[in-house]
Protein backbone atom coordinates (compact mmCIF):
# COMPACT_ATOMS: atom_id res chain seq x y z
CA UNK A 1 0.00 0.00 0.00
CA UNK A 2 1.12 3.36 -0.56
CA UNK A 3 2.47 5.25 2.64
CA UNK A 4 3.45 9.24 2.57
CA UNK A 5 5.76 9.85 4.83
CA UNK A 6 6.69 14.16 5.64
CA UNK A 7 3.97 15.04 2.73
CA UNK A 8 4.82 12.65 0.23
CA UNK A 9 3.31 9.84 -1.16
CA UNK A 10 5.36 6.45 -1.96
CA UNK A 11 4.99 2.84 -2.76
CA UNK A 12 8.54 2.14 -0.19
CA UNK A 13 7.60 1.44 3.12
CA UNK A 14 9.77 4.15 4.97
CA UNK A 15 8.92 3.25 8.42
CA UNK A 16 10.48 -0.24 8.07
CA UNK A 17 13.10 1.18 5.75
CA UNK A 18 14.72 3.47 8.66
CA UNK A 19 14.07 1.07 10.94
CA UNK A 20 16.94 -1.12 9.40
CA UNK A 21 19.87 1.49 10.36
CA UNK A 22 20.66 1.66 13.46
CA UNK A 23 22.67 4.52 13.15
CA UNK A 24 19.80 6.80 12.31
CA UNK A 25 19.59 6.45 16.06
CA UNK A 26 22.55 8.88 16.04
CA UNK A 27 22.29 12.53 17.75
CA UNK A 28 24.59 15.94 17.29
CA UNK A 29 24.47 18.80 20.19
CA UNK A 30 20.92 17.37 20.21
CA UNK A 31 20.34 17.31 16.78
CA UNK A 32 19.03 14.19 15.27
CA UNK A 33 21.41 12.75 12.45
CA UNK A 34 20.63 13.28 8.87
CA UNK A 35 22.74 11.15 7.15
CA UNK A 36 23.73 13.08 3.60
CA UNK A 37 26.89 12.16 2.98
CA UNK A 38 26.01 9.03 1.31
CA UNK A 39 27.93 9.75 -2.05
CA UNK A 40 30.90 8.84 0.24
CA UNK A 41 29.39 5.62 1.66
CA UNK A 42 25.95 5.12 2.55
CA UNK A 43 24.98 3.47 5.94
CA UNK A 44 24.06 0.04 6.46
CA UNK A 45 21.15 -2.22 7.66
CA UNK A 46 21.51 -4.41 10.88
CA UNK A 47 21.09 -7.35 8.64
CA UNK A 48 24.81 -6.53 7.09
CA UNK A 49 26.36 -5.88 10.81
CA UNK A 50 24.92 -9.44 11.77
CA UNK A 51 26.27 -11.05 8.64
CA UNK A 52 29.36 -9.81 9.48
CA UNK A 53 29.44 -10.61 12.85
CA UNK A 54 28.02 -14.10 11.95
CA UNK A 55 30.62 -14.86 9.83
CA UNK A 56 33.37 -14.06 12.39
CA UNK A 57 31.37 -16.30 15.13
CA UNK A 58 30.61 -19.40 13.09
CA UNK A 59 32.59 -19.93 9.84
CA UNK A 60 36.24 -18.17 10.14
CA UNK A 61 38.60 -19.54 7.75
CA UNK A 62 40.56 -19.51 4.69
CA UNK A 63 38.92 -20.77 1.41
CA UNK A 64 39.00 -24.69 0.19
CA UNK A 65 40.09 -26.58 3.48
CA UNK A 66 38.68 -29.97 4.48
CA UNK A 67 36.57 -28.76 7.34
CA UNK A 68 33.55 -27.34 8.76
CA UNK A 69 33.98 -23.70 8.69
CA UNK A 70 35.75 -23.97 5.68
CA UNK A 71 32.95 -25.44 3.63
CA UNK A 72 31.30 -22.54 5.08
CA UNK A 73 33.51 -20.05 4.04
CA UNK A 74 32.96 -21.18 0.68
CA UNK A 75 29.84 -21.61 0.40
CA UNK A 76 29.25 -17.65 2.41
CA UNK A 77 31.99 -16.62 -1.34
CA UNK A 78 29.30 -18.56 -3.38
CA UNK A 79 26.55 -17.14 -2.08
CA UNK A 80 27.83 -13.62 -2.55
CA UNK A 81 28.49 -14.33 -6.29
CA UNK A 82 25.28 -15.12 -6.74
CA UNK A 83 23.81 -12.10 -4.80
CA UNK A 84 25.73 -9.59 -7.63
CA UNK A 85 25.36 -11.56 -10.29
CA UNK A 86 21.47 -11.15 -9.41
CA UNK A 87 22.03 -7.59 -8.83
CA UNK A 88 24.20 -7.15 -11.95
CA UNK A 89 21.48 -9.37 -13.91
CA UNK A 90 24.91 -11.53 -15.09
CA UNK A 91 26.10 -14.64 -13.58
CA UNK A 92 28.03 -15.94 -10.67
CA UNK A 93 31.33 -16.76 -13.00
CA UNK A 94 31.42 -13.42 -13.88
CA UNK A 95 31.67 -11.55 -10.56
CA UNK A 96 35.16 -10.49 -9.17
CA UNK A 97 35.39 -9.38 -5.42
CA UNK A 98 38.15 -6.88 -4.42
CA UNK A 99 39.13 -4.53 -1.72
CA UNK A 100 37.60 -1.56 -3.49
CA UNK A 101 36.60 -0.27 -7.00
CA UNK A 102 40.20 1.56 -7.51
CA UNK A 103 41.94 -1.76 -6.83
CA UNK A 104 39.94 -3.83 -9.24
CA UNK A 105 40.74 -0.83 -12.22
CA UNK A 106 44.02 -0.97 -11.51
CA UNK A 107 44.34 -4.45 -11.69
CA UNK A 108 42.21 -4.74 -14.59
CA UNK A 109 43.87 -2.02 -16.65
CA UNK A 110 47.60 -3.62 -16.21
CA UNK A 111 46.09 -6.50 -17.55
CA UNK A 112 44.56 -4.89 -20.38
CA UNK A 113 47.43 -3.17 -20.74
CA UNK A 114 49.97 -5.97 -21.34
CA UNK A 115 48.35 -6.12 -24.94
CA UNK A 116 48.68 -2.58 -25.38
CA UNK A 117 51.33 -0.06 -26.51
CA UNK A 118 52.51 2.94 -28.78
CA UNK A 119 49.52 3.70 -31.68
CA UNK A 120 46.91 2.42 -29.31
CA UNK A 121 44.64 4.56 -27.56
CA UNK A 122 42.07 4.81 -24.66
CA UNK A 123 39.15 7.32 -24.46
CA UNK A 124 38.24 8.47 -21.02
CA UNK A 125 36.15 11.53 -19.75
CA UNK A 126 36.67 14.55 -17.51
CA UNK A 127 33.51 13.63 -15.93
CA UNK A 128 34.72 10.81 -14.13
CA UNK A 129 36.20 9.78 -10.84
CA UNK A 130 40.17 10.07 -10.56
CA UNK A 131 39.75 6.21 -9.79
CA UNK A 132 38.57 5.65 -13.48
CA UNK A 133 40.82 7.84 -15.17
CA UNK A 134 44.43 7.76 -13.20
CA UNK A 135 44.04 4.05 -13.79
CA UNK A 136 44.09 4.44 -17.26
CA UNK A 137 46.28 7.35 -17.70
CA UNK A 138 48.97 4.88 -15.95
CA UNK A 139 49.20 2.98 -19.26
CA UNK A 140 50.75 5.92 -21.10
CA UNK A 141 54.19 4.73 -20.04
CA UNK A 142 53.77 2.05 -22.18
CA UNK A 143 53.50 4.74 -24.71
CA UNK A 144 49.58 4.52 -25.02
CA UNK A 145 47.70 7.74 -26.44
CA UNK A 146 44.92 8.98 -24.51
CA UNK A 147 42.15 10.85 -25.35
CA UNK A 148 40.12 13.05 -22.98
CA UNK A 149 36.50 13.55 -23.61
CA UNK A 150 34.81 17.20 -22.02
CA UNK A 151 31.74 17.53 -20.80
CA UNK A 152 29.43 20.84 -21.32
CA UNK A 153 30.12 23.02 -17.89
CA UNK A 154 26.68 24.52 -18.61
CA UNK A 155 24.85 21.04 -16.72
CA UNK A 156 28.01 18.91 -16.40
CA UNK A 157 26.71 16.79 -19.01
CA UNK A 158 29.07 14.44 -21.04
CA UNK A 159 29.60 15.85 -24.68
CA UNK A 160 28.67 12.54 -26.27
CA UNK A 161 29.54 14.22 -29.96
CA UNK A 162 33.46 14.96 -28.76
CA UNK A 163 33.12 11.28 -27.61
CA UNK A 164 31.79 9.92 -30.83
CA UNK A 165 35.04 11.92 -32.55
CA UNK A 166 37.68 10.43 -30.06
CA UNK A 167 36.82 6.95 -30.27
CA UNK A 168 38.24 5.54 -33.86
CA UNK A 169 39.77 2.56 -35.06
CA UNK A 170 42.88 3.19 -32.75
CA UNK A 171 40.77 2.89 -29.56
CA UNK A 172 40.84 0.17 -27.67
CA UNK A 173 39.07 0.72 -24.44
CA UNK A 174 36.78 3.40 -23.51
CA UNK A 175 36.31 3.95 -20.01
CA UNK A 176 33.66 6.34 -18.55
CA UNK A 177 31.16 6.46 -15.47
CA UNK A 178 27.71 5.38 -15.17
CA UNK A 179 26.39 8.47 -13.08
CA UNK A 180 29.46 11.79 -12.04
CA UNK A 181 29.47 11.02 -8.08
CA UNK A 182 30.33 15.07 -8.06
CA UNK A 183 27.35 16.68 -9.90
CA UNK A 184 24.91 13.70 -10.44
CA UNK A 185 25.17 13.34 -14.10
CA UNK A 186 23.57 10.20 -15.44
CA UNK A 187 25.33 8.92 -18.73
CA UNK A 188 24.24 7.38 -21.64
CA UNK A 189 26.45 4.57 -20.88
CA UNK A 190 24.57 1.86 -23.50
CA UNK A 191 25.27 4.55 -26.16
CA UNK A 192 28.74 4.34 -24.89
CA UNK A 193 29.15 0.58 -25.04
CA UNK A 194 27.44 0.89 -28.86
CA UNK A 195 30.45 3.04 -29.92
CA UNK A 196 33.22 1.29 -28.19
CA UNK A 197 31.98 -1.94 -29.83
CA UNK A 198 31.43 -0.31 -33.16
CA UNK A 199 35.43 -0.13 -33.52
CA UNK A 200 36.14 -3.35 -31.63
CA UNK A 201 37.33 -1.39 -28.27
CA UNK A 202 36.43 -2.80 -24.76
CA UNK A 203 33.73 -0.97 -22.70
CA UNK A 204 34.60 -0.63 -18.97
CA UNK A 205 31.99 1.40 -16.97
CA UNK A 206 32.11 2.64 -13.44
CA UNK A 207 29.12 1.99 -11.47
CA UNK A 208 30.15 3.29 -7.70
CA UNK A 209 27.88 6.22 -7.85
CA UNK A 210 24.80 4.73 -9.98
CA UNK A 211 24.68 1.68 -8.14
CA UNK A 212 22.50 2.64 -5.05
CA UNK A 213 20.00 4.87 -7.77
CA UNK A 214 19.17 2.40 -9.93
CA UNK A 215 19.37 -1.02 -11.73
CA UNK A 216 22.04 -2.40 -13.45
CA UNK A 217 21.56 -5.00 -15.85
CA UNK A 218 24.99 -5.64 -17.80
CA UNK A 219 23.54 -8.14 -20.43
CA UNK A 220 21.49 -5.20 -21.91
CA UNK A 221 24.26 -2.71 -21.68
CA UNK A 222 26.54 -5.26 -23.52
CA UNK A 223 29.69 -3.44 -21.40
CA UNK A 224 32.31 -5.74 -20.91
CA UNK A 225 33.20 -4.49 -17.53
CA UNK A 226 31.35 -3.07 -14.36
CA UNK A 227 32.73 -1.88 -11.38
CA UNK A 228 31.23 -0.52 -8.50
CA UNK A 229 31.69 -1.01 -4.51
CA UNK A 230 29.03 -2.16 -2.05
CA UNK A 231 29.97 0.38 0.11
CA UNK A 232 27.79 2.85 -1.68
CA UNK A 233 24.84 0.47 -1.94
CA UNK A 234 24.27 -0.07 1.80
CA UNK A 235 27.24 -2.68 2.54
CA UNK A 236 30.39 -2.95 3.87
CA UNK A 237 33.34 -1.93 1.73
CA UNK A 238 34.50 -4.11 -0.90
CA UNK A 239 34.23 -3.41 -4.05
CA UNK A 240 33.02 -5.72 -7.10
CA UNK A 241 33.80 -6.57 -10.85
CA UNK A 242 31.41 -8.03 -13.68
CA UNK A 243 33.66 -8.94 -16.25
CA UNK A 244 32.36 -10.72 -19.51
CA UNK A 245 33.32 -14.84 -19.05
CA UNK A 246 35.24 -14.41 -22.28
CA UNK A 247 37.65 -11.57 -20.79
CA UNK A 248 38.00 -12.63 -17.27
CA UNK A 249 39.19 -16.38 -19.20
CA UNK A 250 40.98 -14.62 -22.13
CA UNK A 251 43.13 -12.01 -20.27
CA UNK A 252 45.85 -12.71 -18.02
CA UNK A 253 46.21 -10.99 -14.43
CA UNK A 254 49.20 -10.47 -12.27
CA UNK A 255 48.91 -12.90 -9.69
CA UNK A 256 50.90 -15.17 -7.48
CA UNK A 257 52.04 -18.54 -9.04
CA UNK A 258 50.35 -20.61 -6.14
CA UNK A 259 46.66 -18.51 -6.94
CA UNK A 260 44.63 -20.43 -9.53
CA UNK A 261 44.06 -19.92 -13.31
CA UNK A 262 40.36 -20.96 -12.58
CA UNK A 263 38.08 -17.75 -13.15
CA UNK A 264 37.09 -15.50 -11.75
CA UNK A 265 39.26 -16.49 -8.78
CA UNK A 266 42.28 -16.00 -10.55
CA UNK A 267 41.15 -12.09 -10.18
CA UNK A 268 41.11 -12.28 -6.56
CA UNK A 269 44.53 -11.59 -5.03
CA UNK A 270 45.73 -13.29 -1.63
CA UNK A 271 43.02 -13.85 1.28
CA UNK A 272 39.64 -11.68 0.37
CA UNK A 273 37.67 -10.28 3.27
CA UNK A 274 35.32 -12.94 4.28
CA UNK A 275 33.25 -11.21 6.31
CA UNK A 276 32.34 -8.50 4.25
CA UNK A 277 31.90 -10.63 1.42
CA UNK A 278 29.24 -12.14 3.60
CA UNK A 279 27.77 -8.72 4.48
CA UNK A 280 27.49 -8.19 0.52
CA UNK A 281 24.87 -10.93 0.12
CA UNK A 282 22.92 -9.13 3.22
CA UNK A 283 23.07 -5.72 1.38
CA UNK A 284 21.74 -7.18 -1.91
CA UNK A 285 19.22 -9.18 -0.36
CA UNK A 286 18.15 -5.88 1.67
CA UNK A 287 17.56 -3.90 -1.43
CA UNK A 288 15.48 -7.13 -2.66
CA UNK A 289 13.05 -7.22 0.30
CA UNK A 290 12.54 -3.45 -0.28
CA UNK A 291 10.90 -4.79 -3.74
CA UNK A 292 9.15 -7.77 -1.95
CA UNK A 293 7.44 -4.75 0.29
CA UNK A 294 5.80 -3.60 -2.49
CA UNK A 295 5.01 -6.46 -4.63
CA UNK A 296 5.30 -9.43 -2.28
CA UNK A 297 4.43 -12.15 -4.87
CA UNK A 298 7.49 -11.73 -6.80
CA UNK A 299 9.19 -14.61 -8.10
CA UNK A 300 13.29 -14.23 -8.06
CA UNK A 301 16.14 -11.53 -6.31
CA UNK A 302 16.38 -10.36 -9.98
CA UNK A 303 12.46 -9.13 -9.81
CA UNK A 304 12.27 -7.59 -6.65
CA UNK A 305 16.17 -5.87 -6.99
CA UNK A 306 14.42 -4.27 -10.29
CA UNK A 307 11.30 -3.84 -8.26
CA UNK A 308 12.90 -1.97 -5.65
CA UNK A 309 14.82 0.70 -7.96
CA UNK A 310 11.28 1.35 -9.51
CA UNK A 311 10.12 3.23 -6.65
CA UNK A 312 13.39 4.11 -4.99
CA UNK A 313 14.02 5.79 -8.45
CA UNK A 314 10.46 8.06 -8.25
CA UNK A 315 11.11 8.65 -4.54
CA UNK A 316 14.48 9.88 -5.10
CA UNK A 317 13.51 12.52 -7.96
CA UNK A 318 11.35 13.99 -5.74
CA UNK A 319 13.25 14.74 -2.92
CA UNK A 320 15.79 15.91 -5.63
CA UNK A 321 12.92 18.08 -7.14
CA UNK A 322 12.13 19.41 -3.76
CA UNK A 323 15.86 20.32 -2.26
CA UNK A 324 17.26 21.93 -5.87
CA UNK A 325 13.88 24.13 -5.99
CA UNK A 326 14.97 25.14 -2.30
CA UNK A 327 18.04 25.72 -2.95
CA UNK A 328 17.57 27.59 -5.94
CA UNK A 329 15.80 30.60 -3.26
CA UNK A 330 19.28 30.48 -1.39
CA UNK A 331 20.44 33.34 -2.08
CA UNK A 332 24.05 33.85 -4.24
CA UNK A 333 23.92 30.06 -4.65
CA UNK A 334 24.86 27.80 -7.51
CA UNK A 335 23.97 24.73 -8.41
CA UNK A 336 26.24 22.75 -10.78
CA UNK A 337 25.17 19.81 -13.22
CA UNK A 338 20.77 19.73 -14.25
CA UNK A 339 18.97 21.46 -12.64
CA UNK A 340 15.94 21.47 -14.63
CA UNK A 341 13.09 18.98 -13.61
CA UNK A 342 12.30 17.85 -17.08
CA UNK A 343 16.05 16.28 -17.59
CA UNK A 344 15.86 15.15 -14.06
CA UNK A 345 15.78 11.80 -15.52
CA UNK A 346 19.33 12.04 -16.55
CA UNK A 347 20.81 12.71 -12.70
CA UNK A 348 21.13 11.15 -9.64
CA UNK A 349 19.87 12.85 -6.46
CA UNK A 350 23.59 13.99 -5.95
CA UNK A 351 23.45 18.18 -5.39
CA UNK A 352 26.84 19.95 -5.68
CA UNK A 353 26.39 23.73 -4.56
CA UNK A 354 28.42 26.55 -4.04
CA UNK A 355 26.86 29.76 -1.88
CA UNK A 356 28.80 33.04 -2.46
CA UNK A 357 30.56 34.28 0.63
CA UNK A 358 30.60 30.55 2.31
CA UNK A 359 33.64 28.20 1.75
CA UNK A 360 32.27 24.94 1.29
CA UNK A 361 34.27 23.86 4.30
CA UNK A 362 32.64 26.56 6.28
CA UNK A 363 29.14 25.46 5.31
CA UNK A 364 29.57 21.30 5.78
CA UNK A 365 31.25 22.22 9.19
CA UNK A 366 28.40 24.54 10.37
CA UNK A 367 25.92 21.92 8.73
CA UNK A 368 27.31 18.86 11.26
CA UNK A 369 27.32 20.97 14.47
CA UNK A 370 23.68 21.02 13.52
CA UNK A 371 23.60 17.14 12.85
CA UNK A 372 23.56 17.20 8.77
CA UNK A 373 26.52 15.33 7.12
CA UNK A 374 27.22 16.55 3.96
CA UNK A 375 30.51 16.35 1.89
CA UNK A 376 33.01 19.25 0.94
CA UNK A 377 36.03 19.31 -1.64
CA UNK A 378 36.44 17.48 -4.75
CA UNK A 379 35.22 13.88 -3.87
CA UNK A 380 38.34 12.62 -6.75
CA UNK A 381 36.57 14.22 -9.68
CA UNK A 382 39.69 16.10 -9.94
CA UNK A 383 39.18 17.25 -13.51
CA UNK A 384 36.23 17.79 -12.86
CA UNK A 385 36.73 20.89 -10.28
CA UNK A 386 40.08 22.25 -12.26
CA UNK A 387 37.54 22.65 -15.28
CA UNK A 388 35.30 24.27 -13.32
CA UNK A 389 37.50 26.47 -11.74
CA UNK A 390 36.46 25.74 -8.47
CA UNK A 391 39.33 23.26 -7.25
CA UNK A 392 41.18 26.72 -6.19
CA UNK A 393 38.63 27.28 -3.61
CA UNK A 394 37.44 24.50 -1.79
CA UNK A 395 35.30 22.43 -4.25
CA UNK A 396 31.84 22.27 -3.92
CA UNK A 397 29.21 21.51 -0.90
CA UNK A 398 28.06 17.92 -1.40
CA UNK A 399 24.64 16.79 -0.62
CA UNK A 400 23.82 13.33 -1.21
CA UNK A 401 20.09 11.88 -1.08
CA UNK A 402 19.26 8.18 -0.81
CA UNK A 403 16.16 6.56 -0.44
CA UNK A 404 15.95 6.71 3.05
CA UNK A 405 16.10 10.60 3.38
CA UNK A 406 12.45 11.69 4.26
CA UNK A 407 10.98 15.38 2.79
CA UNK A 408 11.66 16.78 6.80
CA UNK A 409 15.14 16.07 6.21
CA UNK A 410 15.08 18.13 3.26
CA UNK A 411 13.69 20.66 4.63
CA UNK A 412 15.15 21.22 7.85
CA UNK A 413 18.58 21.17 6.00
CA UNK A 414 17.02 23.67 3.29
CA UNK A 415 15.81 25.99 6.61
CA UNK A 416 19.48 25.49 8.46
CA UNK A 417 21.02 26.49 5.09
CA UNK A 418 19.32 29.71 5.20
CA UNK A 419 20.42 30.72 9.04
CA UNK A 420 23.95 29.87 8.22
CA UNK A 421 24.14 32.23 4.99
CA UNK A 422 21.72 34.68 6.99
CA UNK A 423 24.04 34.94 9.87
CA UNK A 424 21.29 33.97 12.39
Amino acid sequence: MPTTHDELTTALDLHWIRAQFPSFAETVNGHPAAYLDGPGGTQVPQRVIDAISDYLKHSNANTNGAYATSFRTNEVIAGARSAMADFFGGDPDEIVFGSNMTSLTYAMSRAIGRDLGPGDEIVLTLLDHDANFSPWKALEERGVTVQQVAFRETDCTLNMDDLARKITSRTKVVAVGYASNAVGTINNVKEVVRLAHAVGALAYIDAVHYAPHGPIDVRTLDCDFLVCSSYKFFGPHMGVLYGKREHLKRLHPYKVRANTNESPNRWEWGTLNHECIAGITACVDYIADIGRRVHPNLATRREAILAAYSEIVLYERALCERLIAGLKTIPGSKIYGITDPKNFDHRCPTIAVRIDGHAPLELATKLGERGFFTWDGNYYALNLTERLDVEKDGGFLRIGLFHYNTVEEVDRLLATLKEIVSGS
